[in-house]
């Protein structure tokens, strides 16, 4: 078949000639009031005169209108053939023409198209209907003003599939953007979509909300808050707390950082099932590969609230030397390599401890249960029993698998108030001094900085109090569980295993020395610090002045101690050891998590001490001024040792070091904002 091409020539318009043109998608009639070069003026069907380029028509006849007649009766007529036109739409079925002309692979000019549709006679009419047909339903037909050329069958079904998305896109952001302000003006939704509806909606507004811009939801739901009249992201925050979604003080963080709150019931089943065997072992007798060391008085030192003991504690004096005992939870002898626990432990990478909730990296029958060092319960270790002269210097150690019963567990404020008058804990106490000051003279780098905490109580009410990490029960704690980690970081060295080893390089700058720093200087040290490394092999770590370190004494919090006991388990013949390349690939895979970890007991903390801090607006604090940035100061508050910047007021010109008074201007939580004033 043939197809016979029409050709415009532009070049013969005239005044008074009947034009069409698209405007914003729709099909406009007009009538040309003067044509100058390739530029026209229009008077169009709705009354305006319009002035645009040739190129820009869509269909152009010699129909003509007398433009002599008056402006009114020129937009009548207008109308008139505008509707004409439109009432032919309907006669041109556009999915027939394509069954009958898709195999041929031609354009179809306008006047042969016009042909097809209307047989018996064709006009300009008759043209404009099907120019107007094709543009208005553009599945089957490519359409260039004047020609037409047939879609493939799979280009048809391409394009229904893509009309498809869009209709339901344009409807998902107008019911949702309907929902959205139902909430905000009802404080809940009244009249709901379908619930699959709704909980799209909800998943795209969170999805935005976590993940900005990089959510891959991010273009209709900010299509779908435009339409609700909301610019602004960070309103979603509440609207989802209007819809029940979450609450005011929902920790975004672990969901931004994808932290598995829950373990599975297959997990929690394993948990039970394992315990059946593995837990009656005790009672039944004592096991041939451990030493019995349930007559010595254990102790553990911990925080009031805490419910996971992994270490403990012993001081024996012989004649003049004494033997101090550090003993660790064996959580290697109930958690296997590669179990359900075990993989959901590495998943977590570490437990993380919050003002308002506890995410353990070991279901709780394990945590707080069995791999737990109750008082009065037999429980496996591994100990690490050290020698020491009447000076307390260390002569020798031991490390192997035992079994402990802990006598008393006691509280940091239990061991501070009796740490004086406690013949065993002041020999505790002088042990830590000695192995401090090891530290030291090997060129330790000690931070000494108060902790803040911060806690919910039972009302839900937020407590917060200074913590002074020196006080003797805290300081000796910290002190032996450091010499028992670098002991056994040396007996993993000794024997080339290879273990989660912590290294550290010197700090870029000292500024004091021994612990005799000021708050200021303590703060700027801990600027200056390297960061830490971690590998299969030991090395030097500064900031601890020791020449090898693992960590290995919260097996129960912390996955890579758990690897390290692992490794030290194996030298024992407990198990087999990890390859080098295990350890290697272990930190490389836990060392996102972990750094979320991190990142979300930093950001859960700073909130709660922010929402308590809302409370005191208006209040007057000493603050200390760290260094100056361009037009503002960093600060710090030691009350709450919380930073925040100070807007460069004139005519004060602060230093390094100064003590101010600051008045507390503006607290938001949520949005982790601290506004201060010189005052």
């Amino acid at each position: 078949m043939t197809f016979r091409k029409r050709i415009v020539i532009f070049d013969i318009m005239e005044s008074g000639n009947i034009v069409e043109y698209i405007d914003h998608q729709r099909i406009m009639c007009a009538v040309i009031l003067e044509v100058k070069k390739q530029r026209l003026r229009l008077l169009t069907e709705t009354d305006r005169e319009v002035n645009l380029s040739a190129s820009r028509l869509s269909h152009l006849s010699k129909m003509s209108l007398d433009i002599g007649l008056g402006r009114l009766k020129t937009v009548e007529a207008l109308k008139e053939i505008a509707n004409r036109r439109k009432e032919l739409i309907d006669r041109v079925d556009i999915k027939e023409l394509w069954e009958v002309l898709n195999s041929e692979k031609e354009w179809i000019d306008l006047s042969t198209m016009t042909e097809f549709c209307f047989p018996e006679n064709q006009s300009y009419d008759h043209e404009s209907a099907v120019v107007r047909a094709f543009f208005s339903n553009r599945f089957y037909f490519k359409f260039n003003h004047d020609r037409f050329f047939p879609y493939s069958e799979k280009q048809v079904k391409q394009l229904a599939a893509e009309k498809r998305k869009t209709q339901r896109k344009d409807r998902m952001i107008s019911q949702g953007a309907d929902w959205v302000k139902s909430i905000i003006n009802n404080g809940g939704p009244q009249s709901r979509p379908e619930v699959d509806a709704q909980s799209e909606f909800l998943n795209i507004l969170k999805s935005i909300y976590v993940n900005g811009k990089s959510s891959p939801h991010y273009q209709i739901g900010k299509a779908i808050l435009e339409k609700a009249g909301i610019k602004n992201f960070d309103n979603i925050f509440p609207i989802l707390v209007k819809a029940g979604v979450w609450s005011e003080d929902e920790n975004i963080d672990l969901i931004r950082f994808g932290i598995v709150t829950e373990f599975t019931d297959e997990v929690n089943k394993y948990a039970l099932k394992l315990l059946e065997t593995a837990g009656s072992k005790w009672s039944a007798g004592e096991s041939s590969e451990r030493k019995d060391l349930s007559g010595l008085p254990v102790i553990t030192i911990d925080g009031q609230s805490t419910l996971d003991y992994d270490d403990a504690i012993s001081i024996e004096k012989t004649g003049d030397s004494f033997r101090l005992g550090v003993h660790i939870i064996d959580v290697g002898y109930y958690v296997r390599k590669g179990d359900l626990i075990d993989q959901a432990a590495f998943e977590r990478g570490s437990s993380i401890y919050m003002p308002d909730q506890k995410i353990s990296m070991l279901p709780s029958v394990l945590a707080e249960d069995y791999c737990s060092l109750k008082a009065g319960e037999l429980r496996p270790a591994i100990s690490t029993m050290i020698n020491l002269n009447h000076s307390f210097d260390i002569i020798d150690y031991e490390i192997f698998p035992s079994l402990i019963k802990v006598k008393d567990q006691l509280t940091y404020y239990e061991t501070n108030c009796i740490v004086d008058e406690n013949k065993d804990m002041a020999i505790l106490y002088a042990i830590a001094m000695k192995y401090r000051q090891y530290r030291l003279d090997k060129g330790a780098v000690q931070i000494t900085l108060p902790d803040i905490n911060v806690w919910l109580n039972d009302k839900n009410e937020i407590s917060v109090n200074r913590v002074n990490r020196e006080s003797p029960g805290r300081f000796l704690v910290s002190e032996l569980m450091i010499m028992a980690n670098w002991l056994m970081a040396g007996f993993l060295a000794e024997r080339d295993t290879p273990a989660i080893f912590r290294s550290q390089p010197p700090p870029r700058e000292r500024l004091y020395k021994s612990d005799d720093g000021t708050l200021f200087q303590n703060c700027m040290q801990r600027r200056l610090l390297s960061r830490f490394a971690l590998n299969h092999k030991p090395d030097h770590h500064a900031g601890l002045g020791l020449d090898a370190y693992v960590t290995a004494t919260s097996p129960i919090r912390k996955y890579f101690d758990l690897v390290t006991q692992r490794q030290i388990r194996s030298i024992l013949n407990l198990e087999r050891p990890y390859t080098a390349d295990e350890i290697n690939e272990i930190i490389q895979m836990l060392e996102q998590p972990m750094s979320h970890v991190s990142r979300n007991q930093y950001l859960r903390n700073r909130y709660w001490l922010l929402k308590f801090l809302e409370k005191r607006i208006g209040s007057k604090e000493e603050a200390i001024v760290l260094f100056k940035r361009r037009n503002k100061y960093q600060i710090l508050i030691p009350e709450y040792m919380i930073e925040c910047e100070l807007p460069i007021s004139s005519g004060i010109d602060l230093k390094p070091e100064d003590l101010i008074l600051i008045t507390i201007q503006y607290v938001n939580a949520r949005n982790d904002v601290l506004s201060v004033f010189m005052g």
